[in-house]
């Protein structure tokens, strides 16, 4: 692909970590108004991928890493679900040596590889002169990381667990939230025929808003989150409780991937495989939530088991079309980082504050992490969402104050 540059120049746009609901439409707002203003955009396929597997060959095919965006492209695309740019967790600082692309090889044999000079050329031989990442606090890093070393760096936060530090809002959560509570309430039925507890898994590996806000829009009688480990046995005898007040006989619990029962020394894993960002793959600390239920239940149901449907929800929630808050930001999100291109701006994550459409430094993005904030937001004995107090709070309730 030739190094050539508009009038005004070349915005660059990838999507990287877990795919949500609302990329696409961020994608063709960024697009739309880049093209009306004069600029030229590029597509950056599989995330950061795309950046580290491109050749500097003029005669190479970078059809798989690189595509030109034009409105009739991003027009059929913007109103779906998922990305069409793909996505990858690819972190080029820390990039094994199977990894490596072949024409690097020779250059990167350590077992561990910073591509980030690669990266670098990369950029400038696209001629890209700003870069919009749309990801989670992983993928964003990396753009922390960038604008360190001279790209014009814009972000834009994406994650259904709503956990990127510095905005009240991420794309897809609203979405995510959205098919919790529908999903939570179709499994209602068979546990209600049975009579049983049902235990529904939801994502969150460190932040419990996707288990928090379901179960405050009466999703489900009590919920689990990583901020706090919580007592198994406590679990069961409200859940029991749940059960008995209810003419159907049932009672439901949402549960975090990365929540933990005392006792546990750490999370639930489905292997030890590492990603390029160090995170093992999550899951089933639903399956052990159930077993125990079913367990204790004797005890607390005069000597009779309750048994248990449990159920990952797993990528049920983040498939699919995006919901209007997810099809709202984007466009919002899309079109304030044009205005700061256009302003000159450069290293910001666009954001919402206090209910409002803002941005900060891009650096807050790797300054902490953003969690559940339990004294406000959760009542750790009963389990379950605190309901008081909303006056002033955002949309959203319990998202940290910034």
């Amino acid at each position: 692909m030739a190094n050539l540059k508009t009038k005004r120049g070349t915005i660059g746009i990838l999507t990287g970590g877990g795919d949500v609901p609302g990329l696409n439409p961020a994608i063709r707002a960024l697009t739309v108004r880049a093209l009306r203003e004069g600029y030229r955009v590029l597509g950056i396929r599989r995330g950061w991928a795309g950046l580290i597997e491109l050749q500097r060959d003029a005669a190479a095919d970078n059809s798989e890493n690189i595509i030109e965006l034009t409105e009739n492209i991003v027009n059929k695309v913007g109103r779906t679900g998922g990305t069409f740019l793909h996505t990858s967790r690819t972190r080029p600082s820390h990039v094994p040596k199977a990894n490596v692309p072949e024409h690097l090889l020779a250059s990167y044999g350590a077992e561990v590889n910073d591509l980030t000079p690669e990266v670098l050329a990369n950029l400038n031989w696209l001629g890209i002169d700003h870069l919009i990442p749309i990801g989670g606090d992983d993928t964003l890093s990396y753009g922390v990381r960038l604008q360190k070393e001279g790209v014009r760096v814009l972000a834009i936060p994406k994650t259904m667990d709503n956990d990127v530090p510095g905005t009240d809002y991420c794309i897809g959560f609203s979405t995510c939230v959205t098919r919790t509570i529908e999903l939570t309430h179709a499994l209602r039925t068979s546990a209600g025929s049975h009579e049983r507890f049902l235990v529904l898994e939801v994502f969150g590996r460190y932040a419990g808003y996707t288990a928090l806000l379901p179960t405050m829009a009466g999703a489900a009688n009590r919920c689990l989150i990583p901020e706090h480990l919580f007592d198994i046995e406590r679990l069961c005898e409200l859940m029991t409780a749940d059960r008995f007040s209810n003419p159907s006989k049932y009672s439901v619990v949402l549960v975090s991937e990365g929540a933990r029962f005392e006792g546990m020394e750490d999370m639930t894993y489905q292997d030890h495989e590492q990603d390029m960002f160090g995170h093992k793959k999550l899951g089933g600390i639903g399956d052990l939530v159930s077993a125990k239920l079913k367990e204790l239940s004797v005890k607390y149901n005069q000597g009779r088991r309750i048994n248990v449907i449990n159920q990952r929800l797993g990528y049920m929630v983040r498939c699919g079309d995006p919901d209007a808050t997810d099809s709202i930001v984007p466009m919002a999100f899309g079109n304030l980082a044009m205005d700061l291109i256009l302003d000159g701006s450069d290293g910001r994550l666009i954001c919402v504050r206090n209910g409002r459409y803002d941005h900060v430094p891009i650096g807050v993005v790797a300054s902490s992490k953003k969690l559940v904030d339990v004294a406000k937001f959760y009542h750790t004995d009963r389990l379950r969402p605190v309901y008081e107090r909303v006056e002033a709070k955002p949309l959203m309730i319990m998202t940290s104050d910034y």
